[in-house]
């Protein structure tokens, strides 16, 4: 079985482990460990009975659940299947720009999807040695109508947070631009950094977002479009029909109106985030990074795919390797915030096991 380039690849770590992979604590994939909600379990159990008839092929419930929680019309919002959907219709559009413009090191589907159409990409790197929460200065430089612009905010994998009035100005440089925002959920209403204000404000700006991740729901494969509705109605033409299955559709409906399973989100993040960078900080070796999400990138000076198979055998901890990230190579890795429990357990291993690989 090949190496993972995604996060959450069990079946490849309990290859190299030899157990079930319902043994290994997952780190690897950046998702919420007090999920899924009831509200969402509820909803499921409630949708089987419309599993006789097709989704509504215009999402007419979950589209006004979104555009509830978002104070938008419903046709400024699309639902896809997973973010990832709604991205390779963004880099299909992005690939009619003269160049797009993608700040690294970038999520490898960004990649993937713009080469699939042909898209010319001019990568713009972050300064990963400044603490300072700015995008690449290459971009200060650029005013062009003629280029497309890609980045997520909060950056995966760095976990680094843009400051919306910082990313404002960009918005009358670029003929489009695309904001994956699959992570800034995990941030308090009050300190969020979202551009979906903006959004009527400006028609070459489109945000991605992701209701997998916060409300631990991936096997579900649901994210969402903010756009203008001509742009939403031109990808909706592009895709396949019926593309949200009607369990997903019920799920997303009801998680986006349950504030105590948010709040309650909130409340553990910060605190739990806050202790495991201390940890890792206080390992020999290791650099945490500082991270807004639920998340941290980890500077190492071991080999960080050495590291996570020592992990995998001794620990089953599965950690995610950086080699998809050509710019940062084996010597970063990015784990997930999980629970304190599960949190110990990974400094105790990194401990032990980062004393034996020193010593090989």
């Amino acid at each position: 079985m090949n190496r993972p380039i995604h996060g959450g690849n069990l079946a490849w770590a309990a290859q190299i482990t030899g157990c079930p992979a319902s043994l290994i604590i997952d780190f690897s994939a950046s998702i919420n460990p007090l999920g899924p909600p009831p509200s969402a379990i509820a909803a499921i159990q409630e949708g089987l009975a419309a599993l006789t008839a097709y989704p509504d092929p215009d999402y007419t419930q979950l589209r006004s659940a979104l555009a509830q929680y978002h104070q938008l019309p419903p046709d400024w919002i699309l639902p896809g299947n997973g973010s990832a959907e709604l991205l390779t219709w963004a880099s299909w559009e992005l690939s009619q720009q003269e160049v797009t413009y993608i700040v690294t090191p970038a999520f490898g589907d960004y990649w993937r999807a713009l080469k699939t159409f042909g898209a010319r990409i001019q990568a713009c790197l972050l300064d990963l040695e400044s603490e300072a929460q700015e995008i690449p200065a290459q971009l200060a430089s650029i005013d062009t109508k003629s280029a497309g612009l890609l980045l997520n905010n909060p950056h995966n994998p760095t976990g680094r947070l843009f400051l919306r009035d910082k990313l404002l100005p960009y918005l009358d440089r670029f003929a489009l631009t695309v904001v994956d925002e699959a992570f800034m959920d995990f941030l308090p209403p009050q300190e969020q950094q979202s551009l979906i204000s903006a959004v009527q404000d400006y028609p070459n700006l489109a945000i991605v977002r992701s209701l997998t991740k916060f409300y631990s729901l991936p096997g579900l494969r649901l994210g969402y479009a903010i756009a203008r509705p001509d742009r939403l109605r031109r990808w909706q033409r592009w895709r396949d029909p019926w593309p949200v299955n009607t369990l997903a559709a019920a799920a997303a409906a009801a998680v986006v109106r349950d504030r105590t399973f948010q709040a309650q989100t909130w409340d553990w993040l910060l605190p739990t985030r806050e202790k495991l960078y201390r940890g890792l900080s206080s390992l020999p070796g290791l650099h945490p990074l500082e991270g807004a999400a639920n998340f941290l990138l980890v500077r190492t000076k071991q080999s960080s795919s050495q590291l996570q198979k020592a992990l995998l055998k001794k620990a089953r901890l599965l950690i995610r390797d950086c080699l998809s990230f050509p710019e940062l190579g084996d010597r970063y890795f990015r784990i997930a915030v999980r629970s304190q429990e599960d949190n110990q357990k990974l400094l105790e291993a990194l401990a032990k096991i980062g004393d034996r690989l020193e010593g090989e």
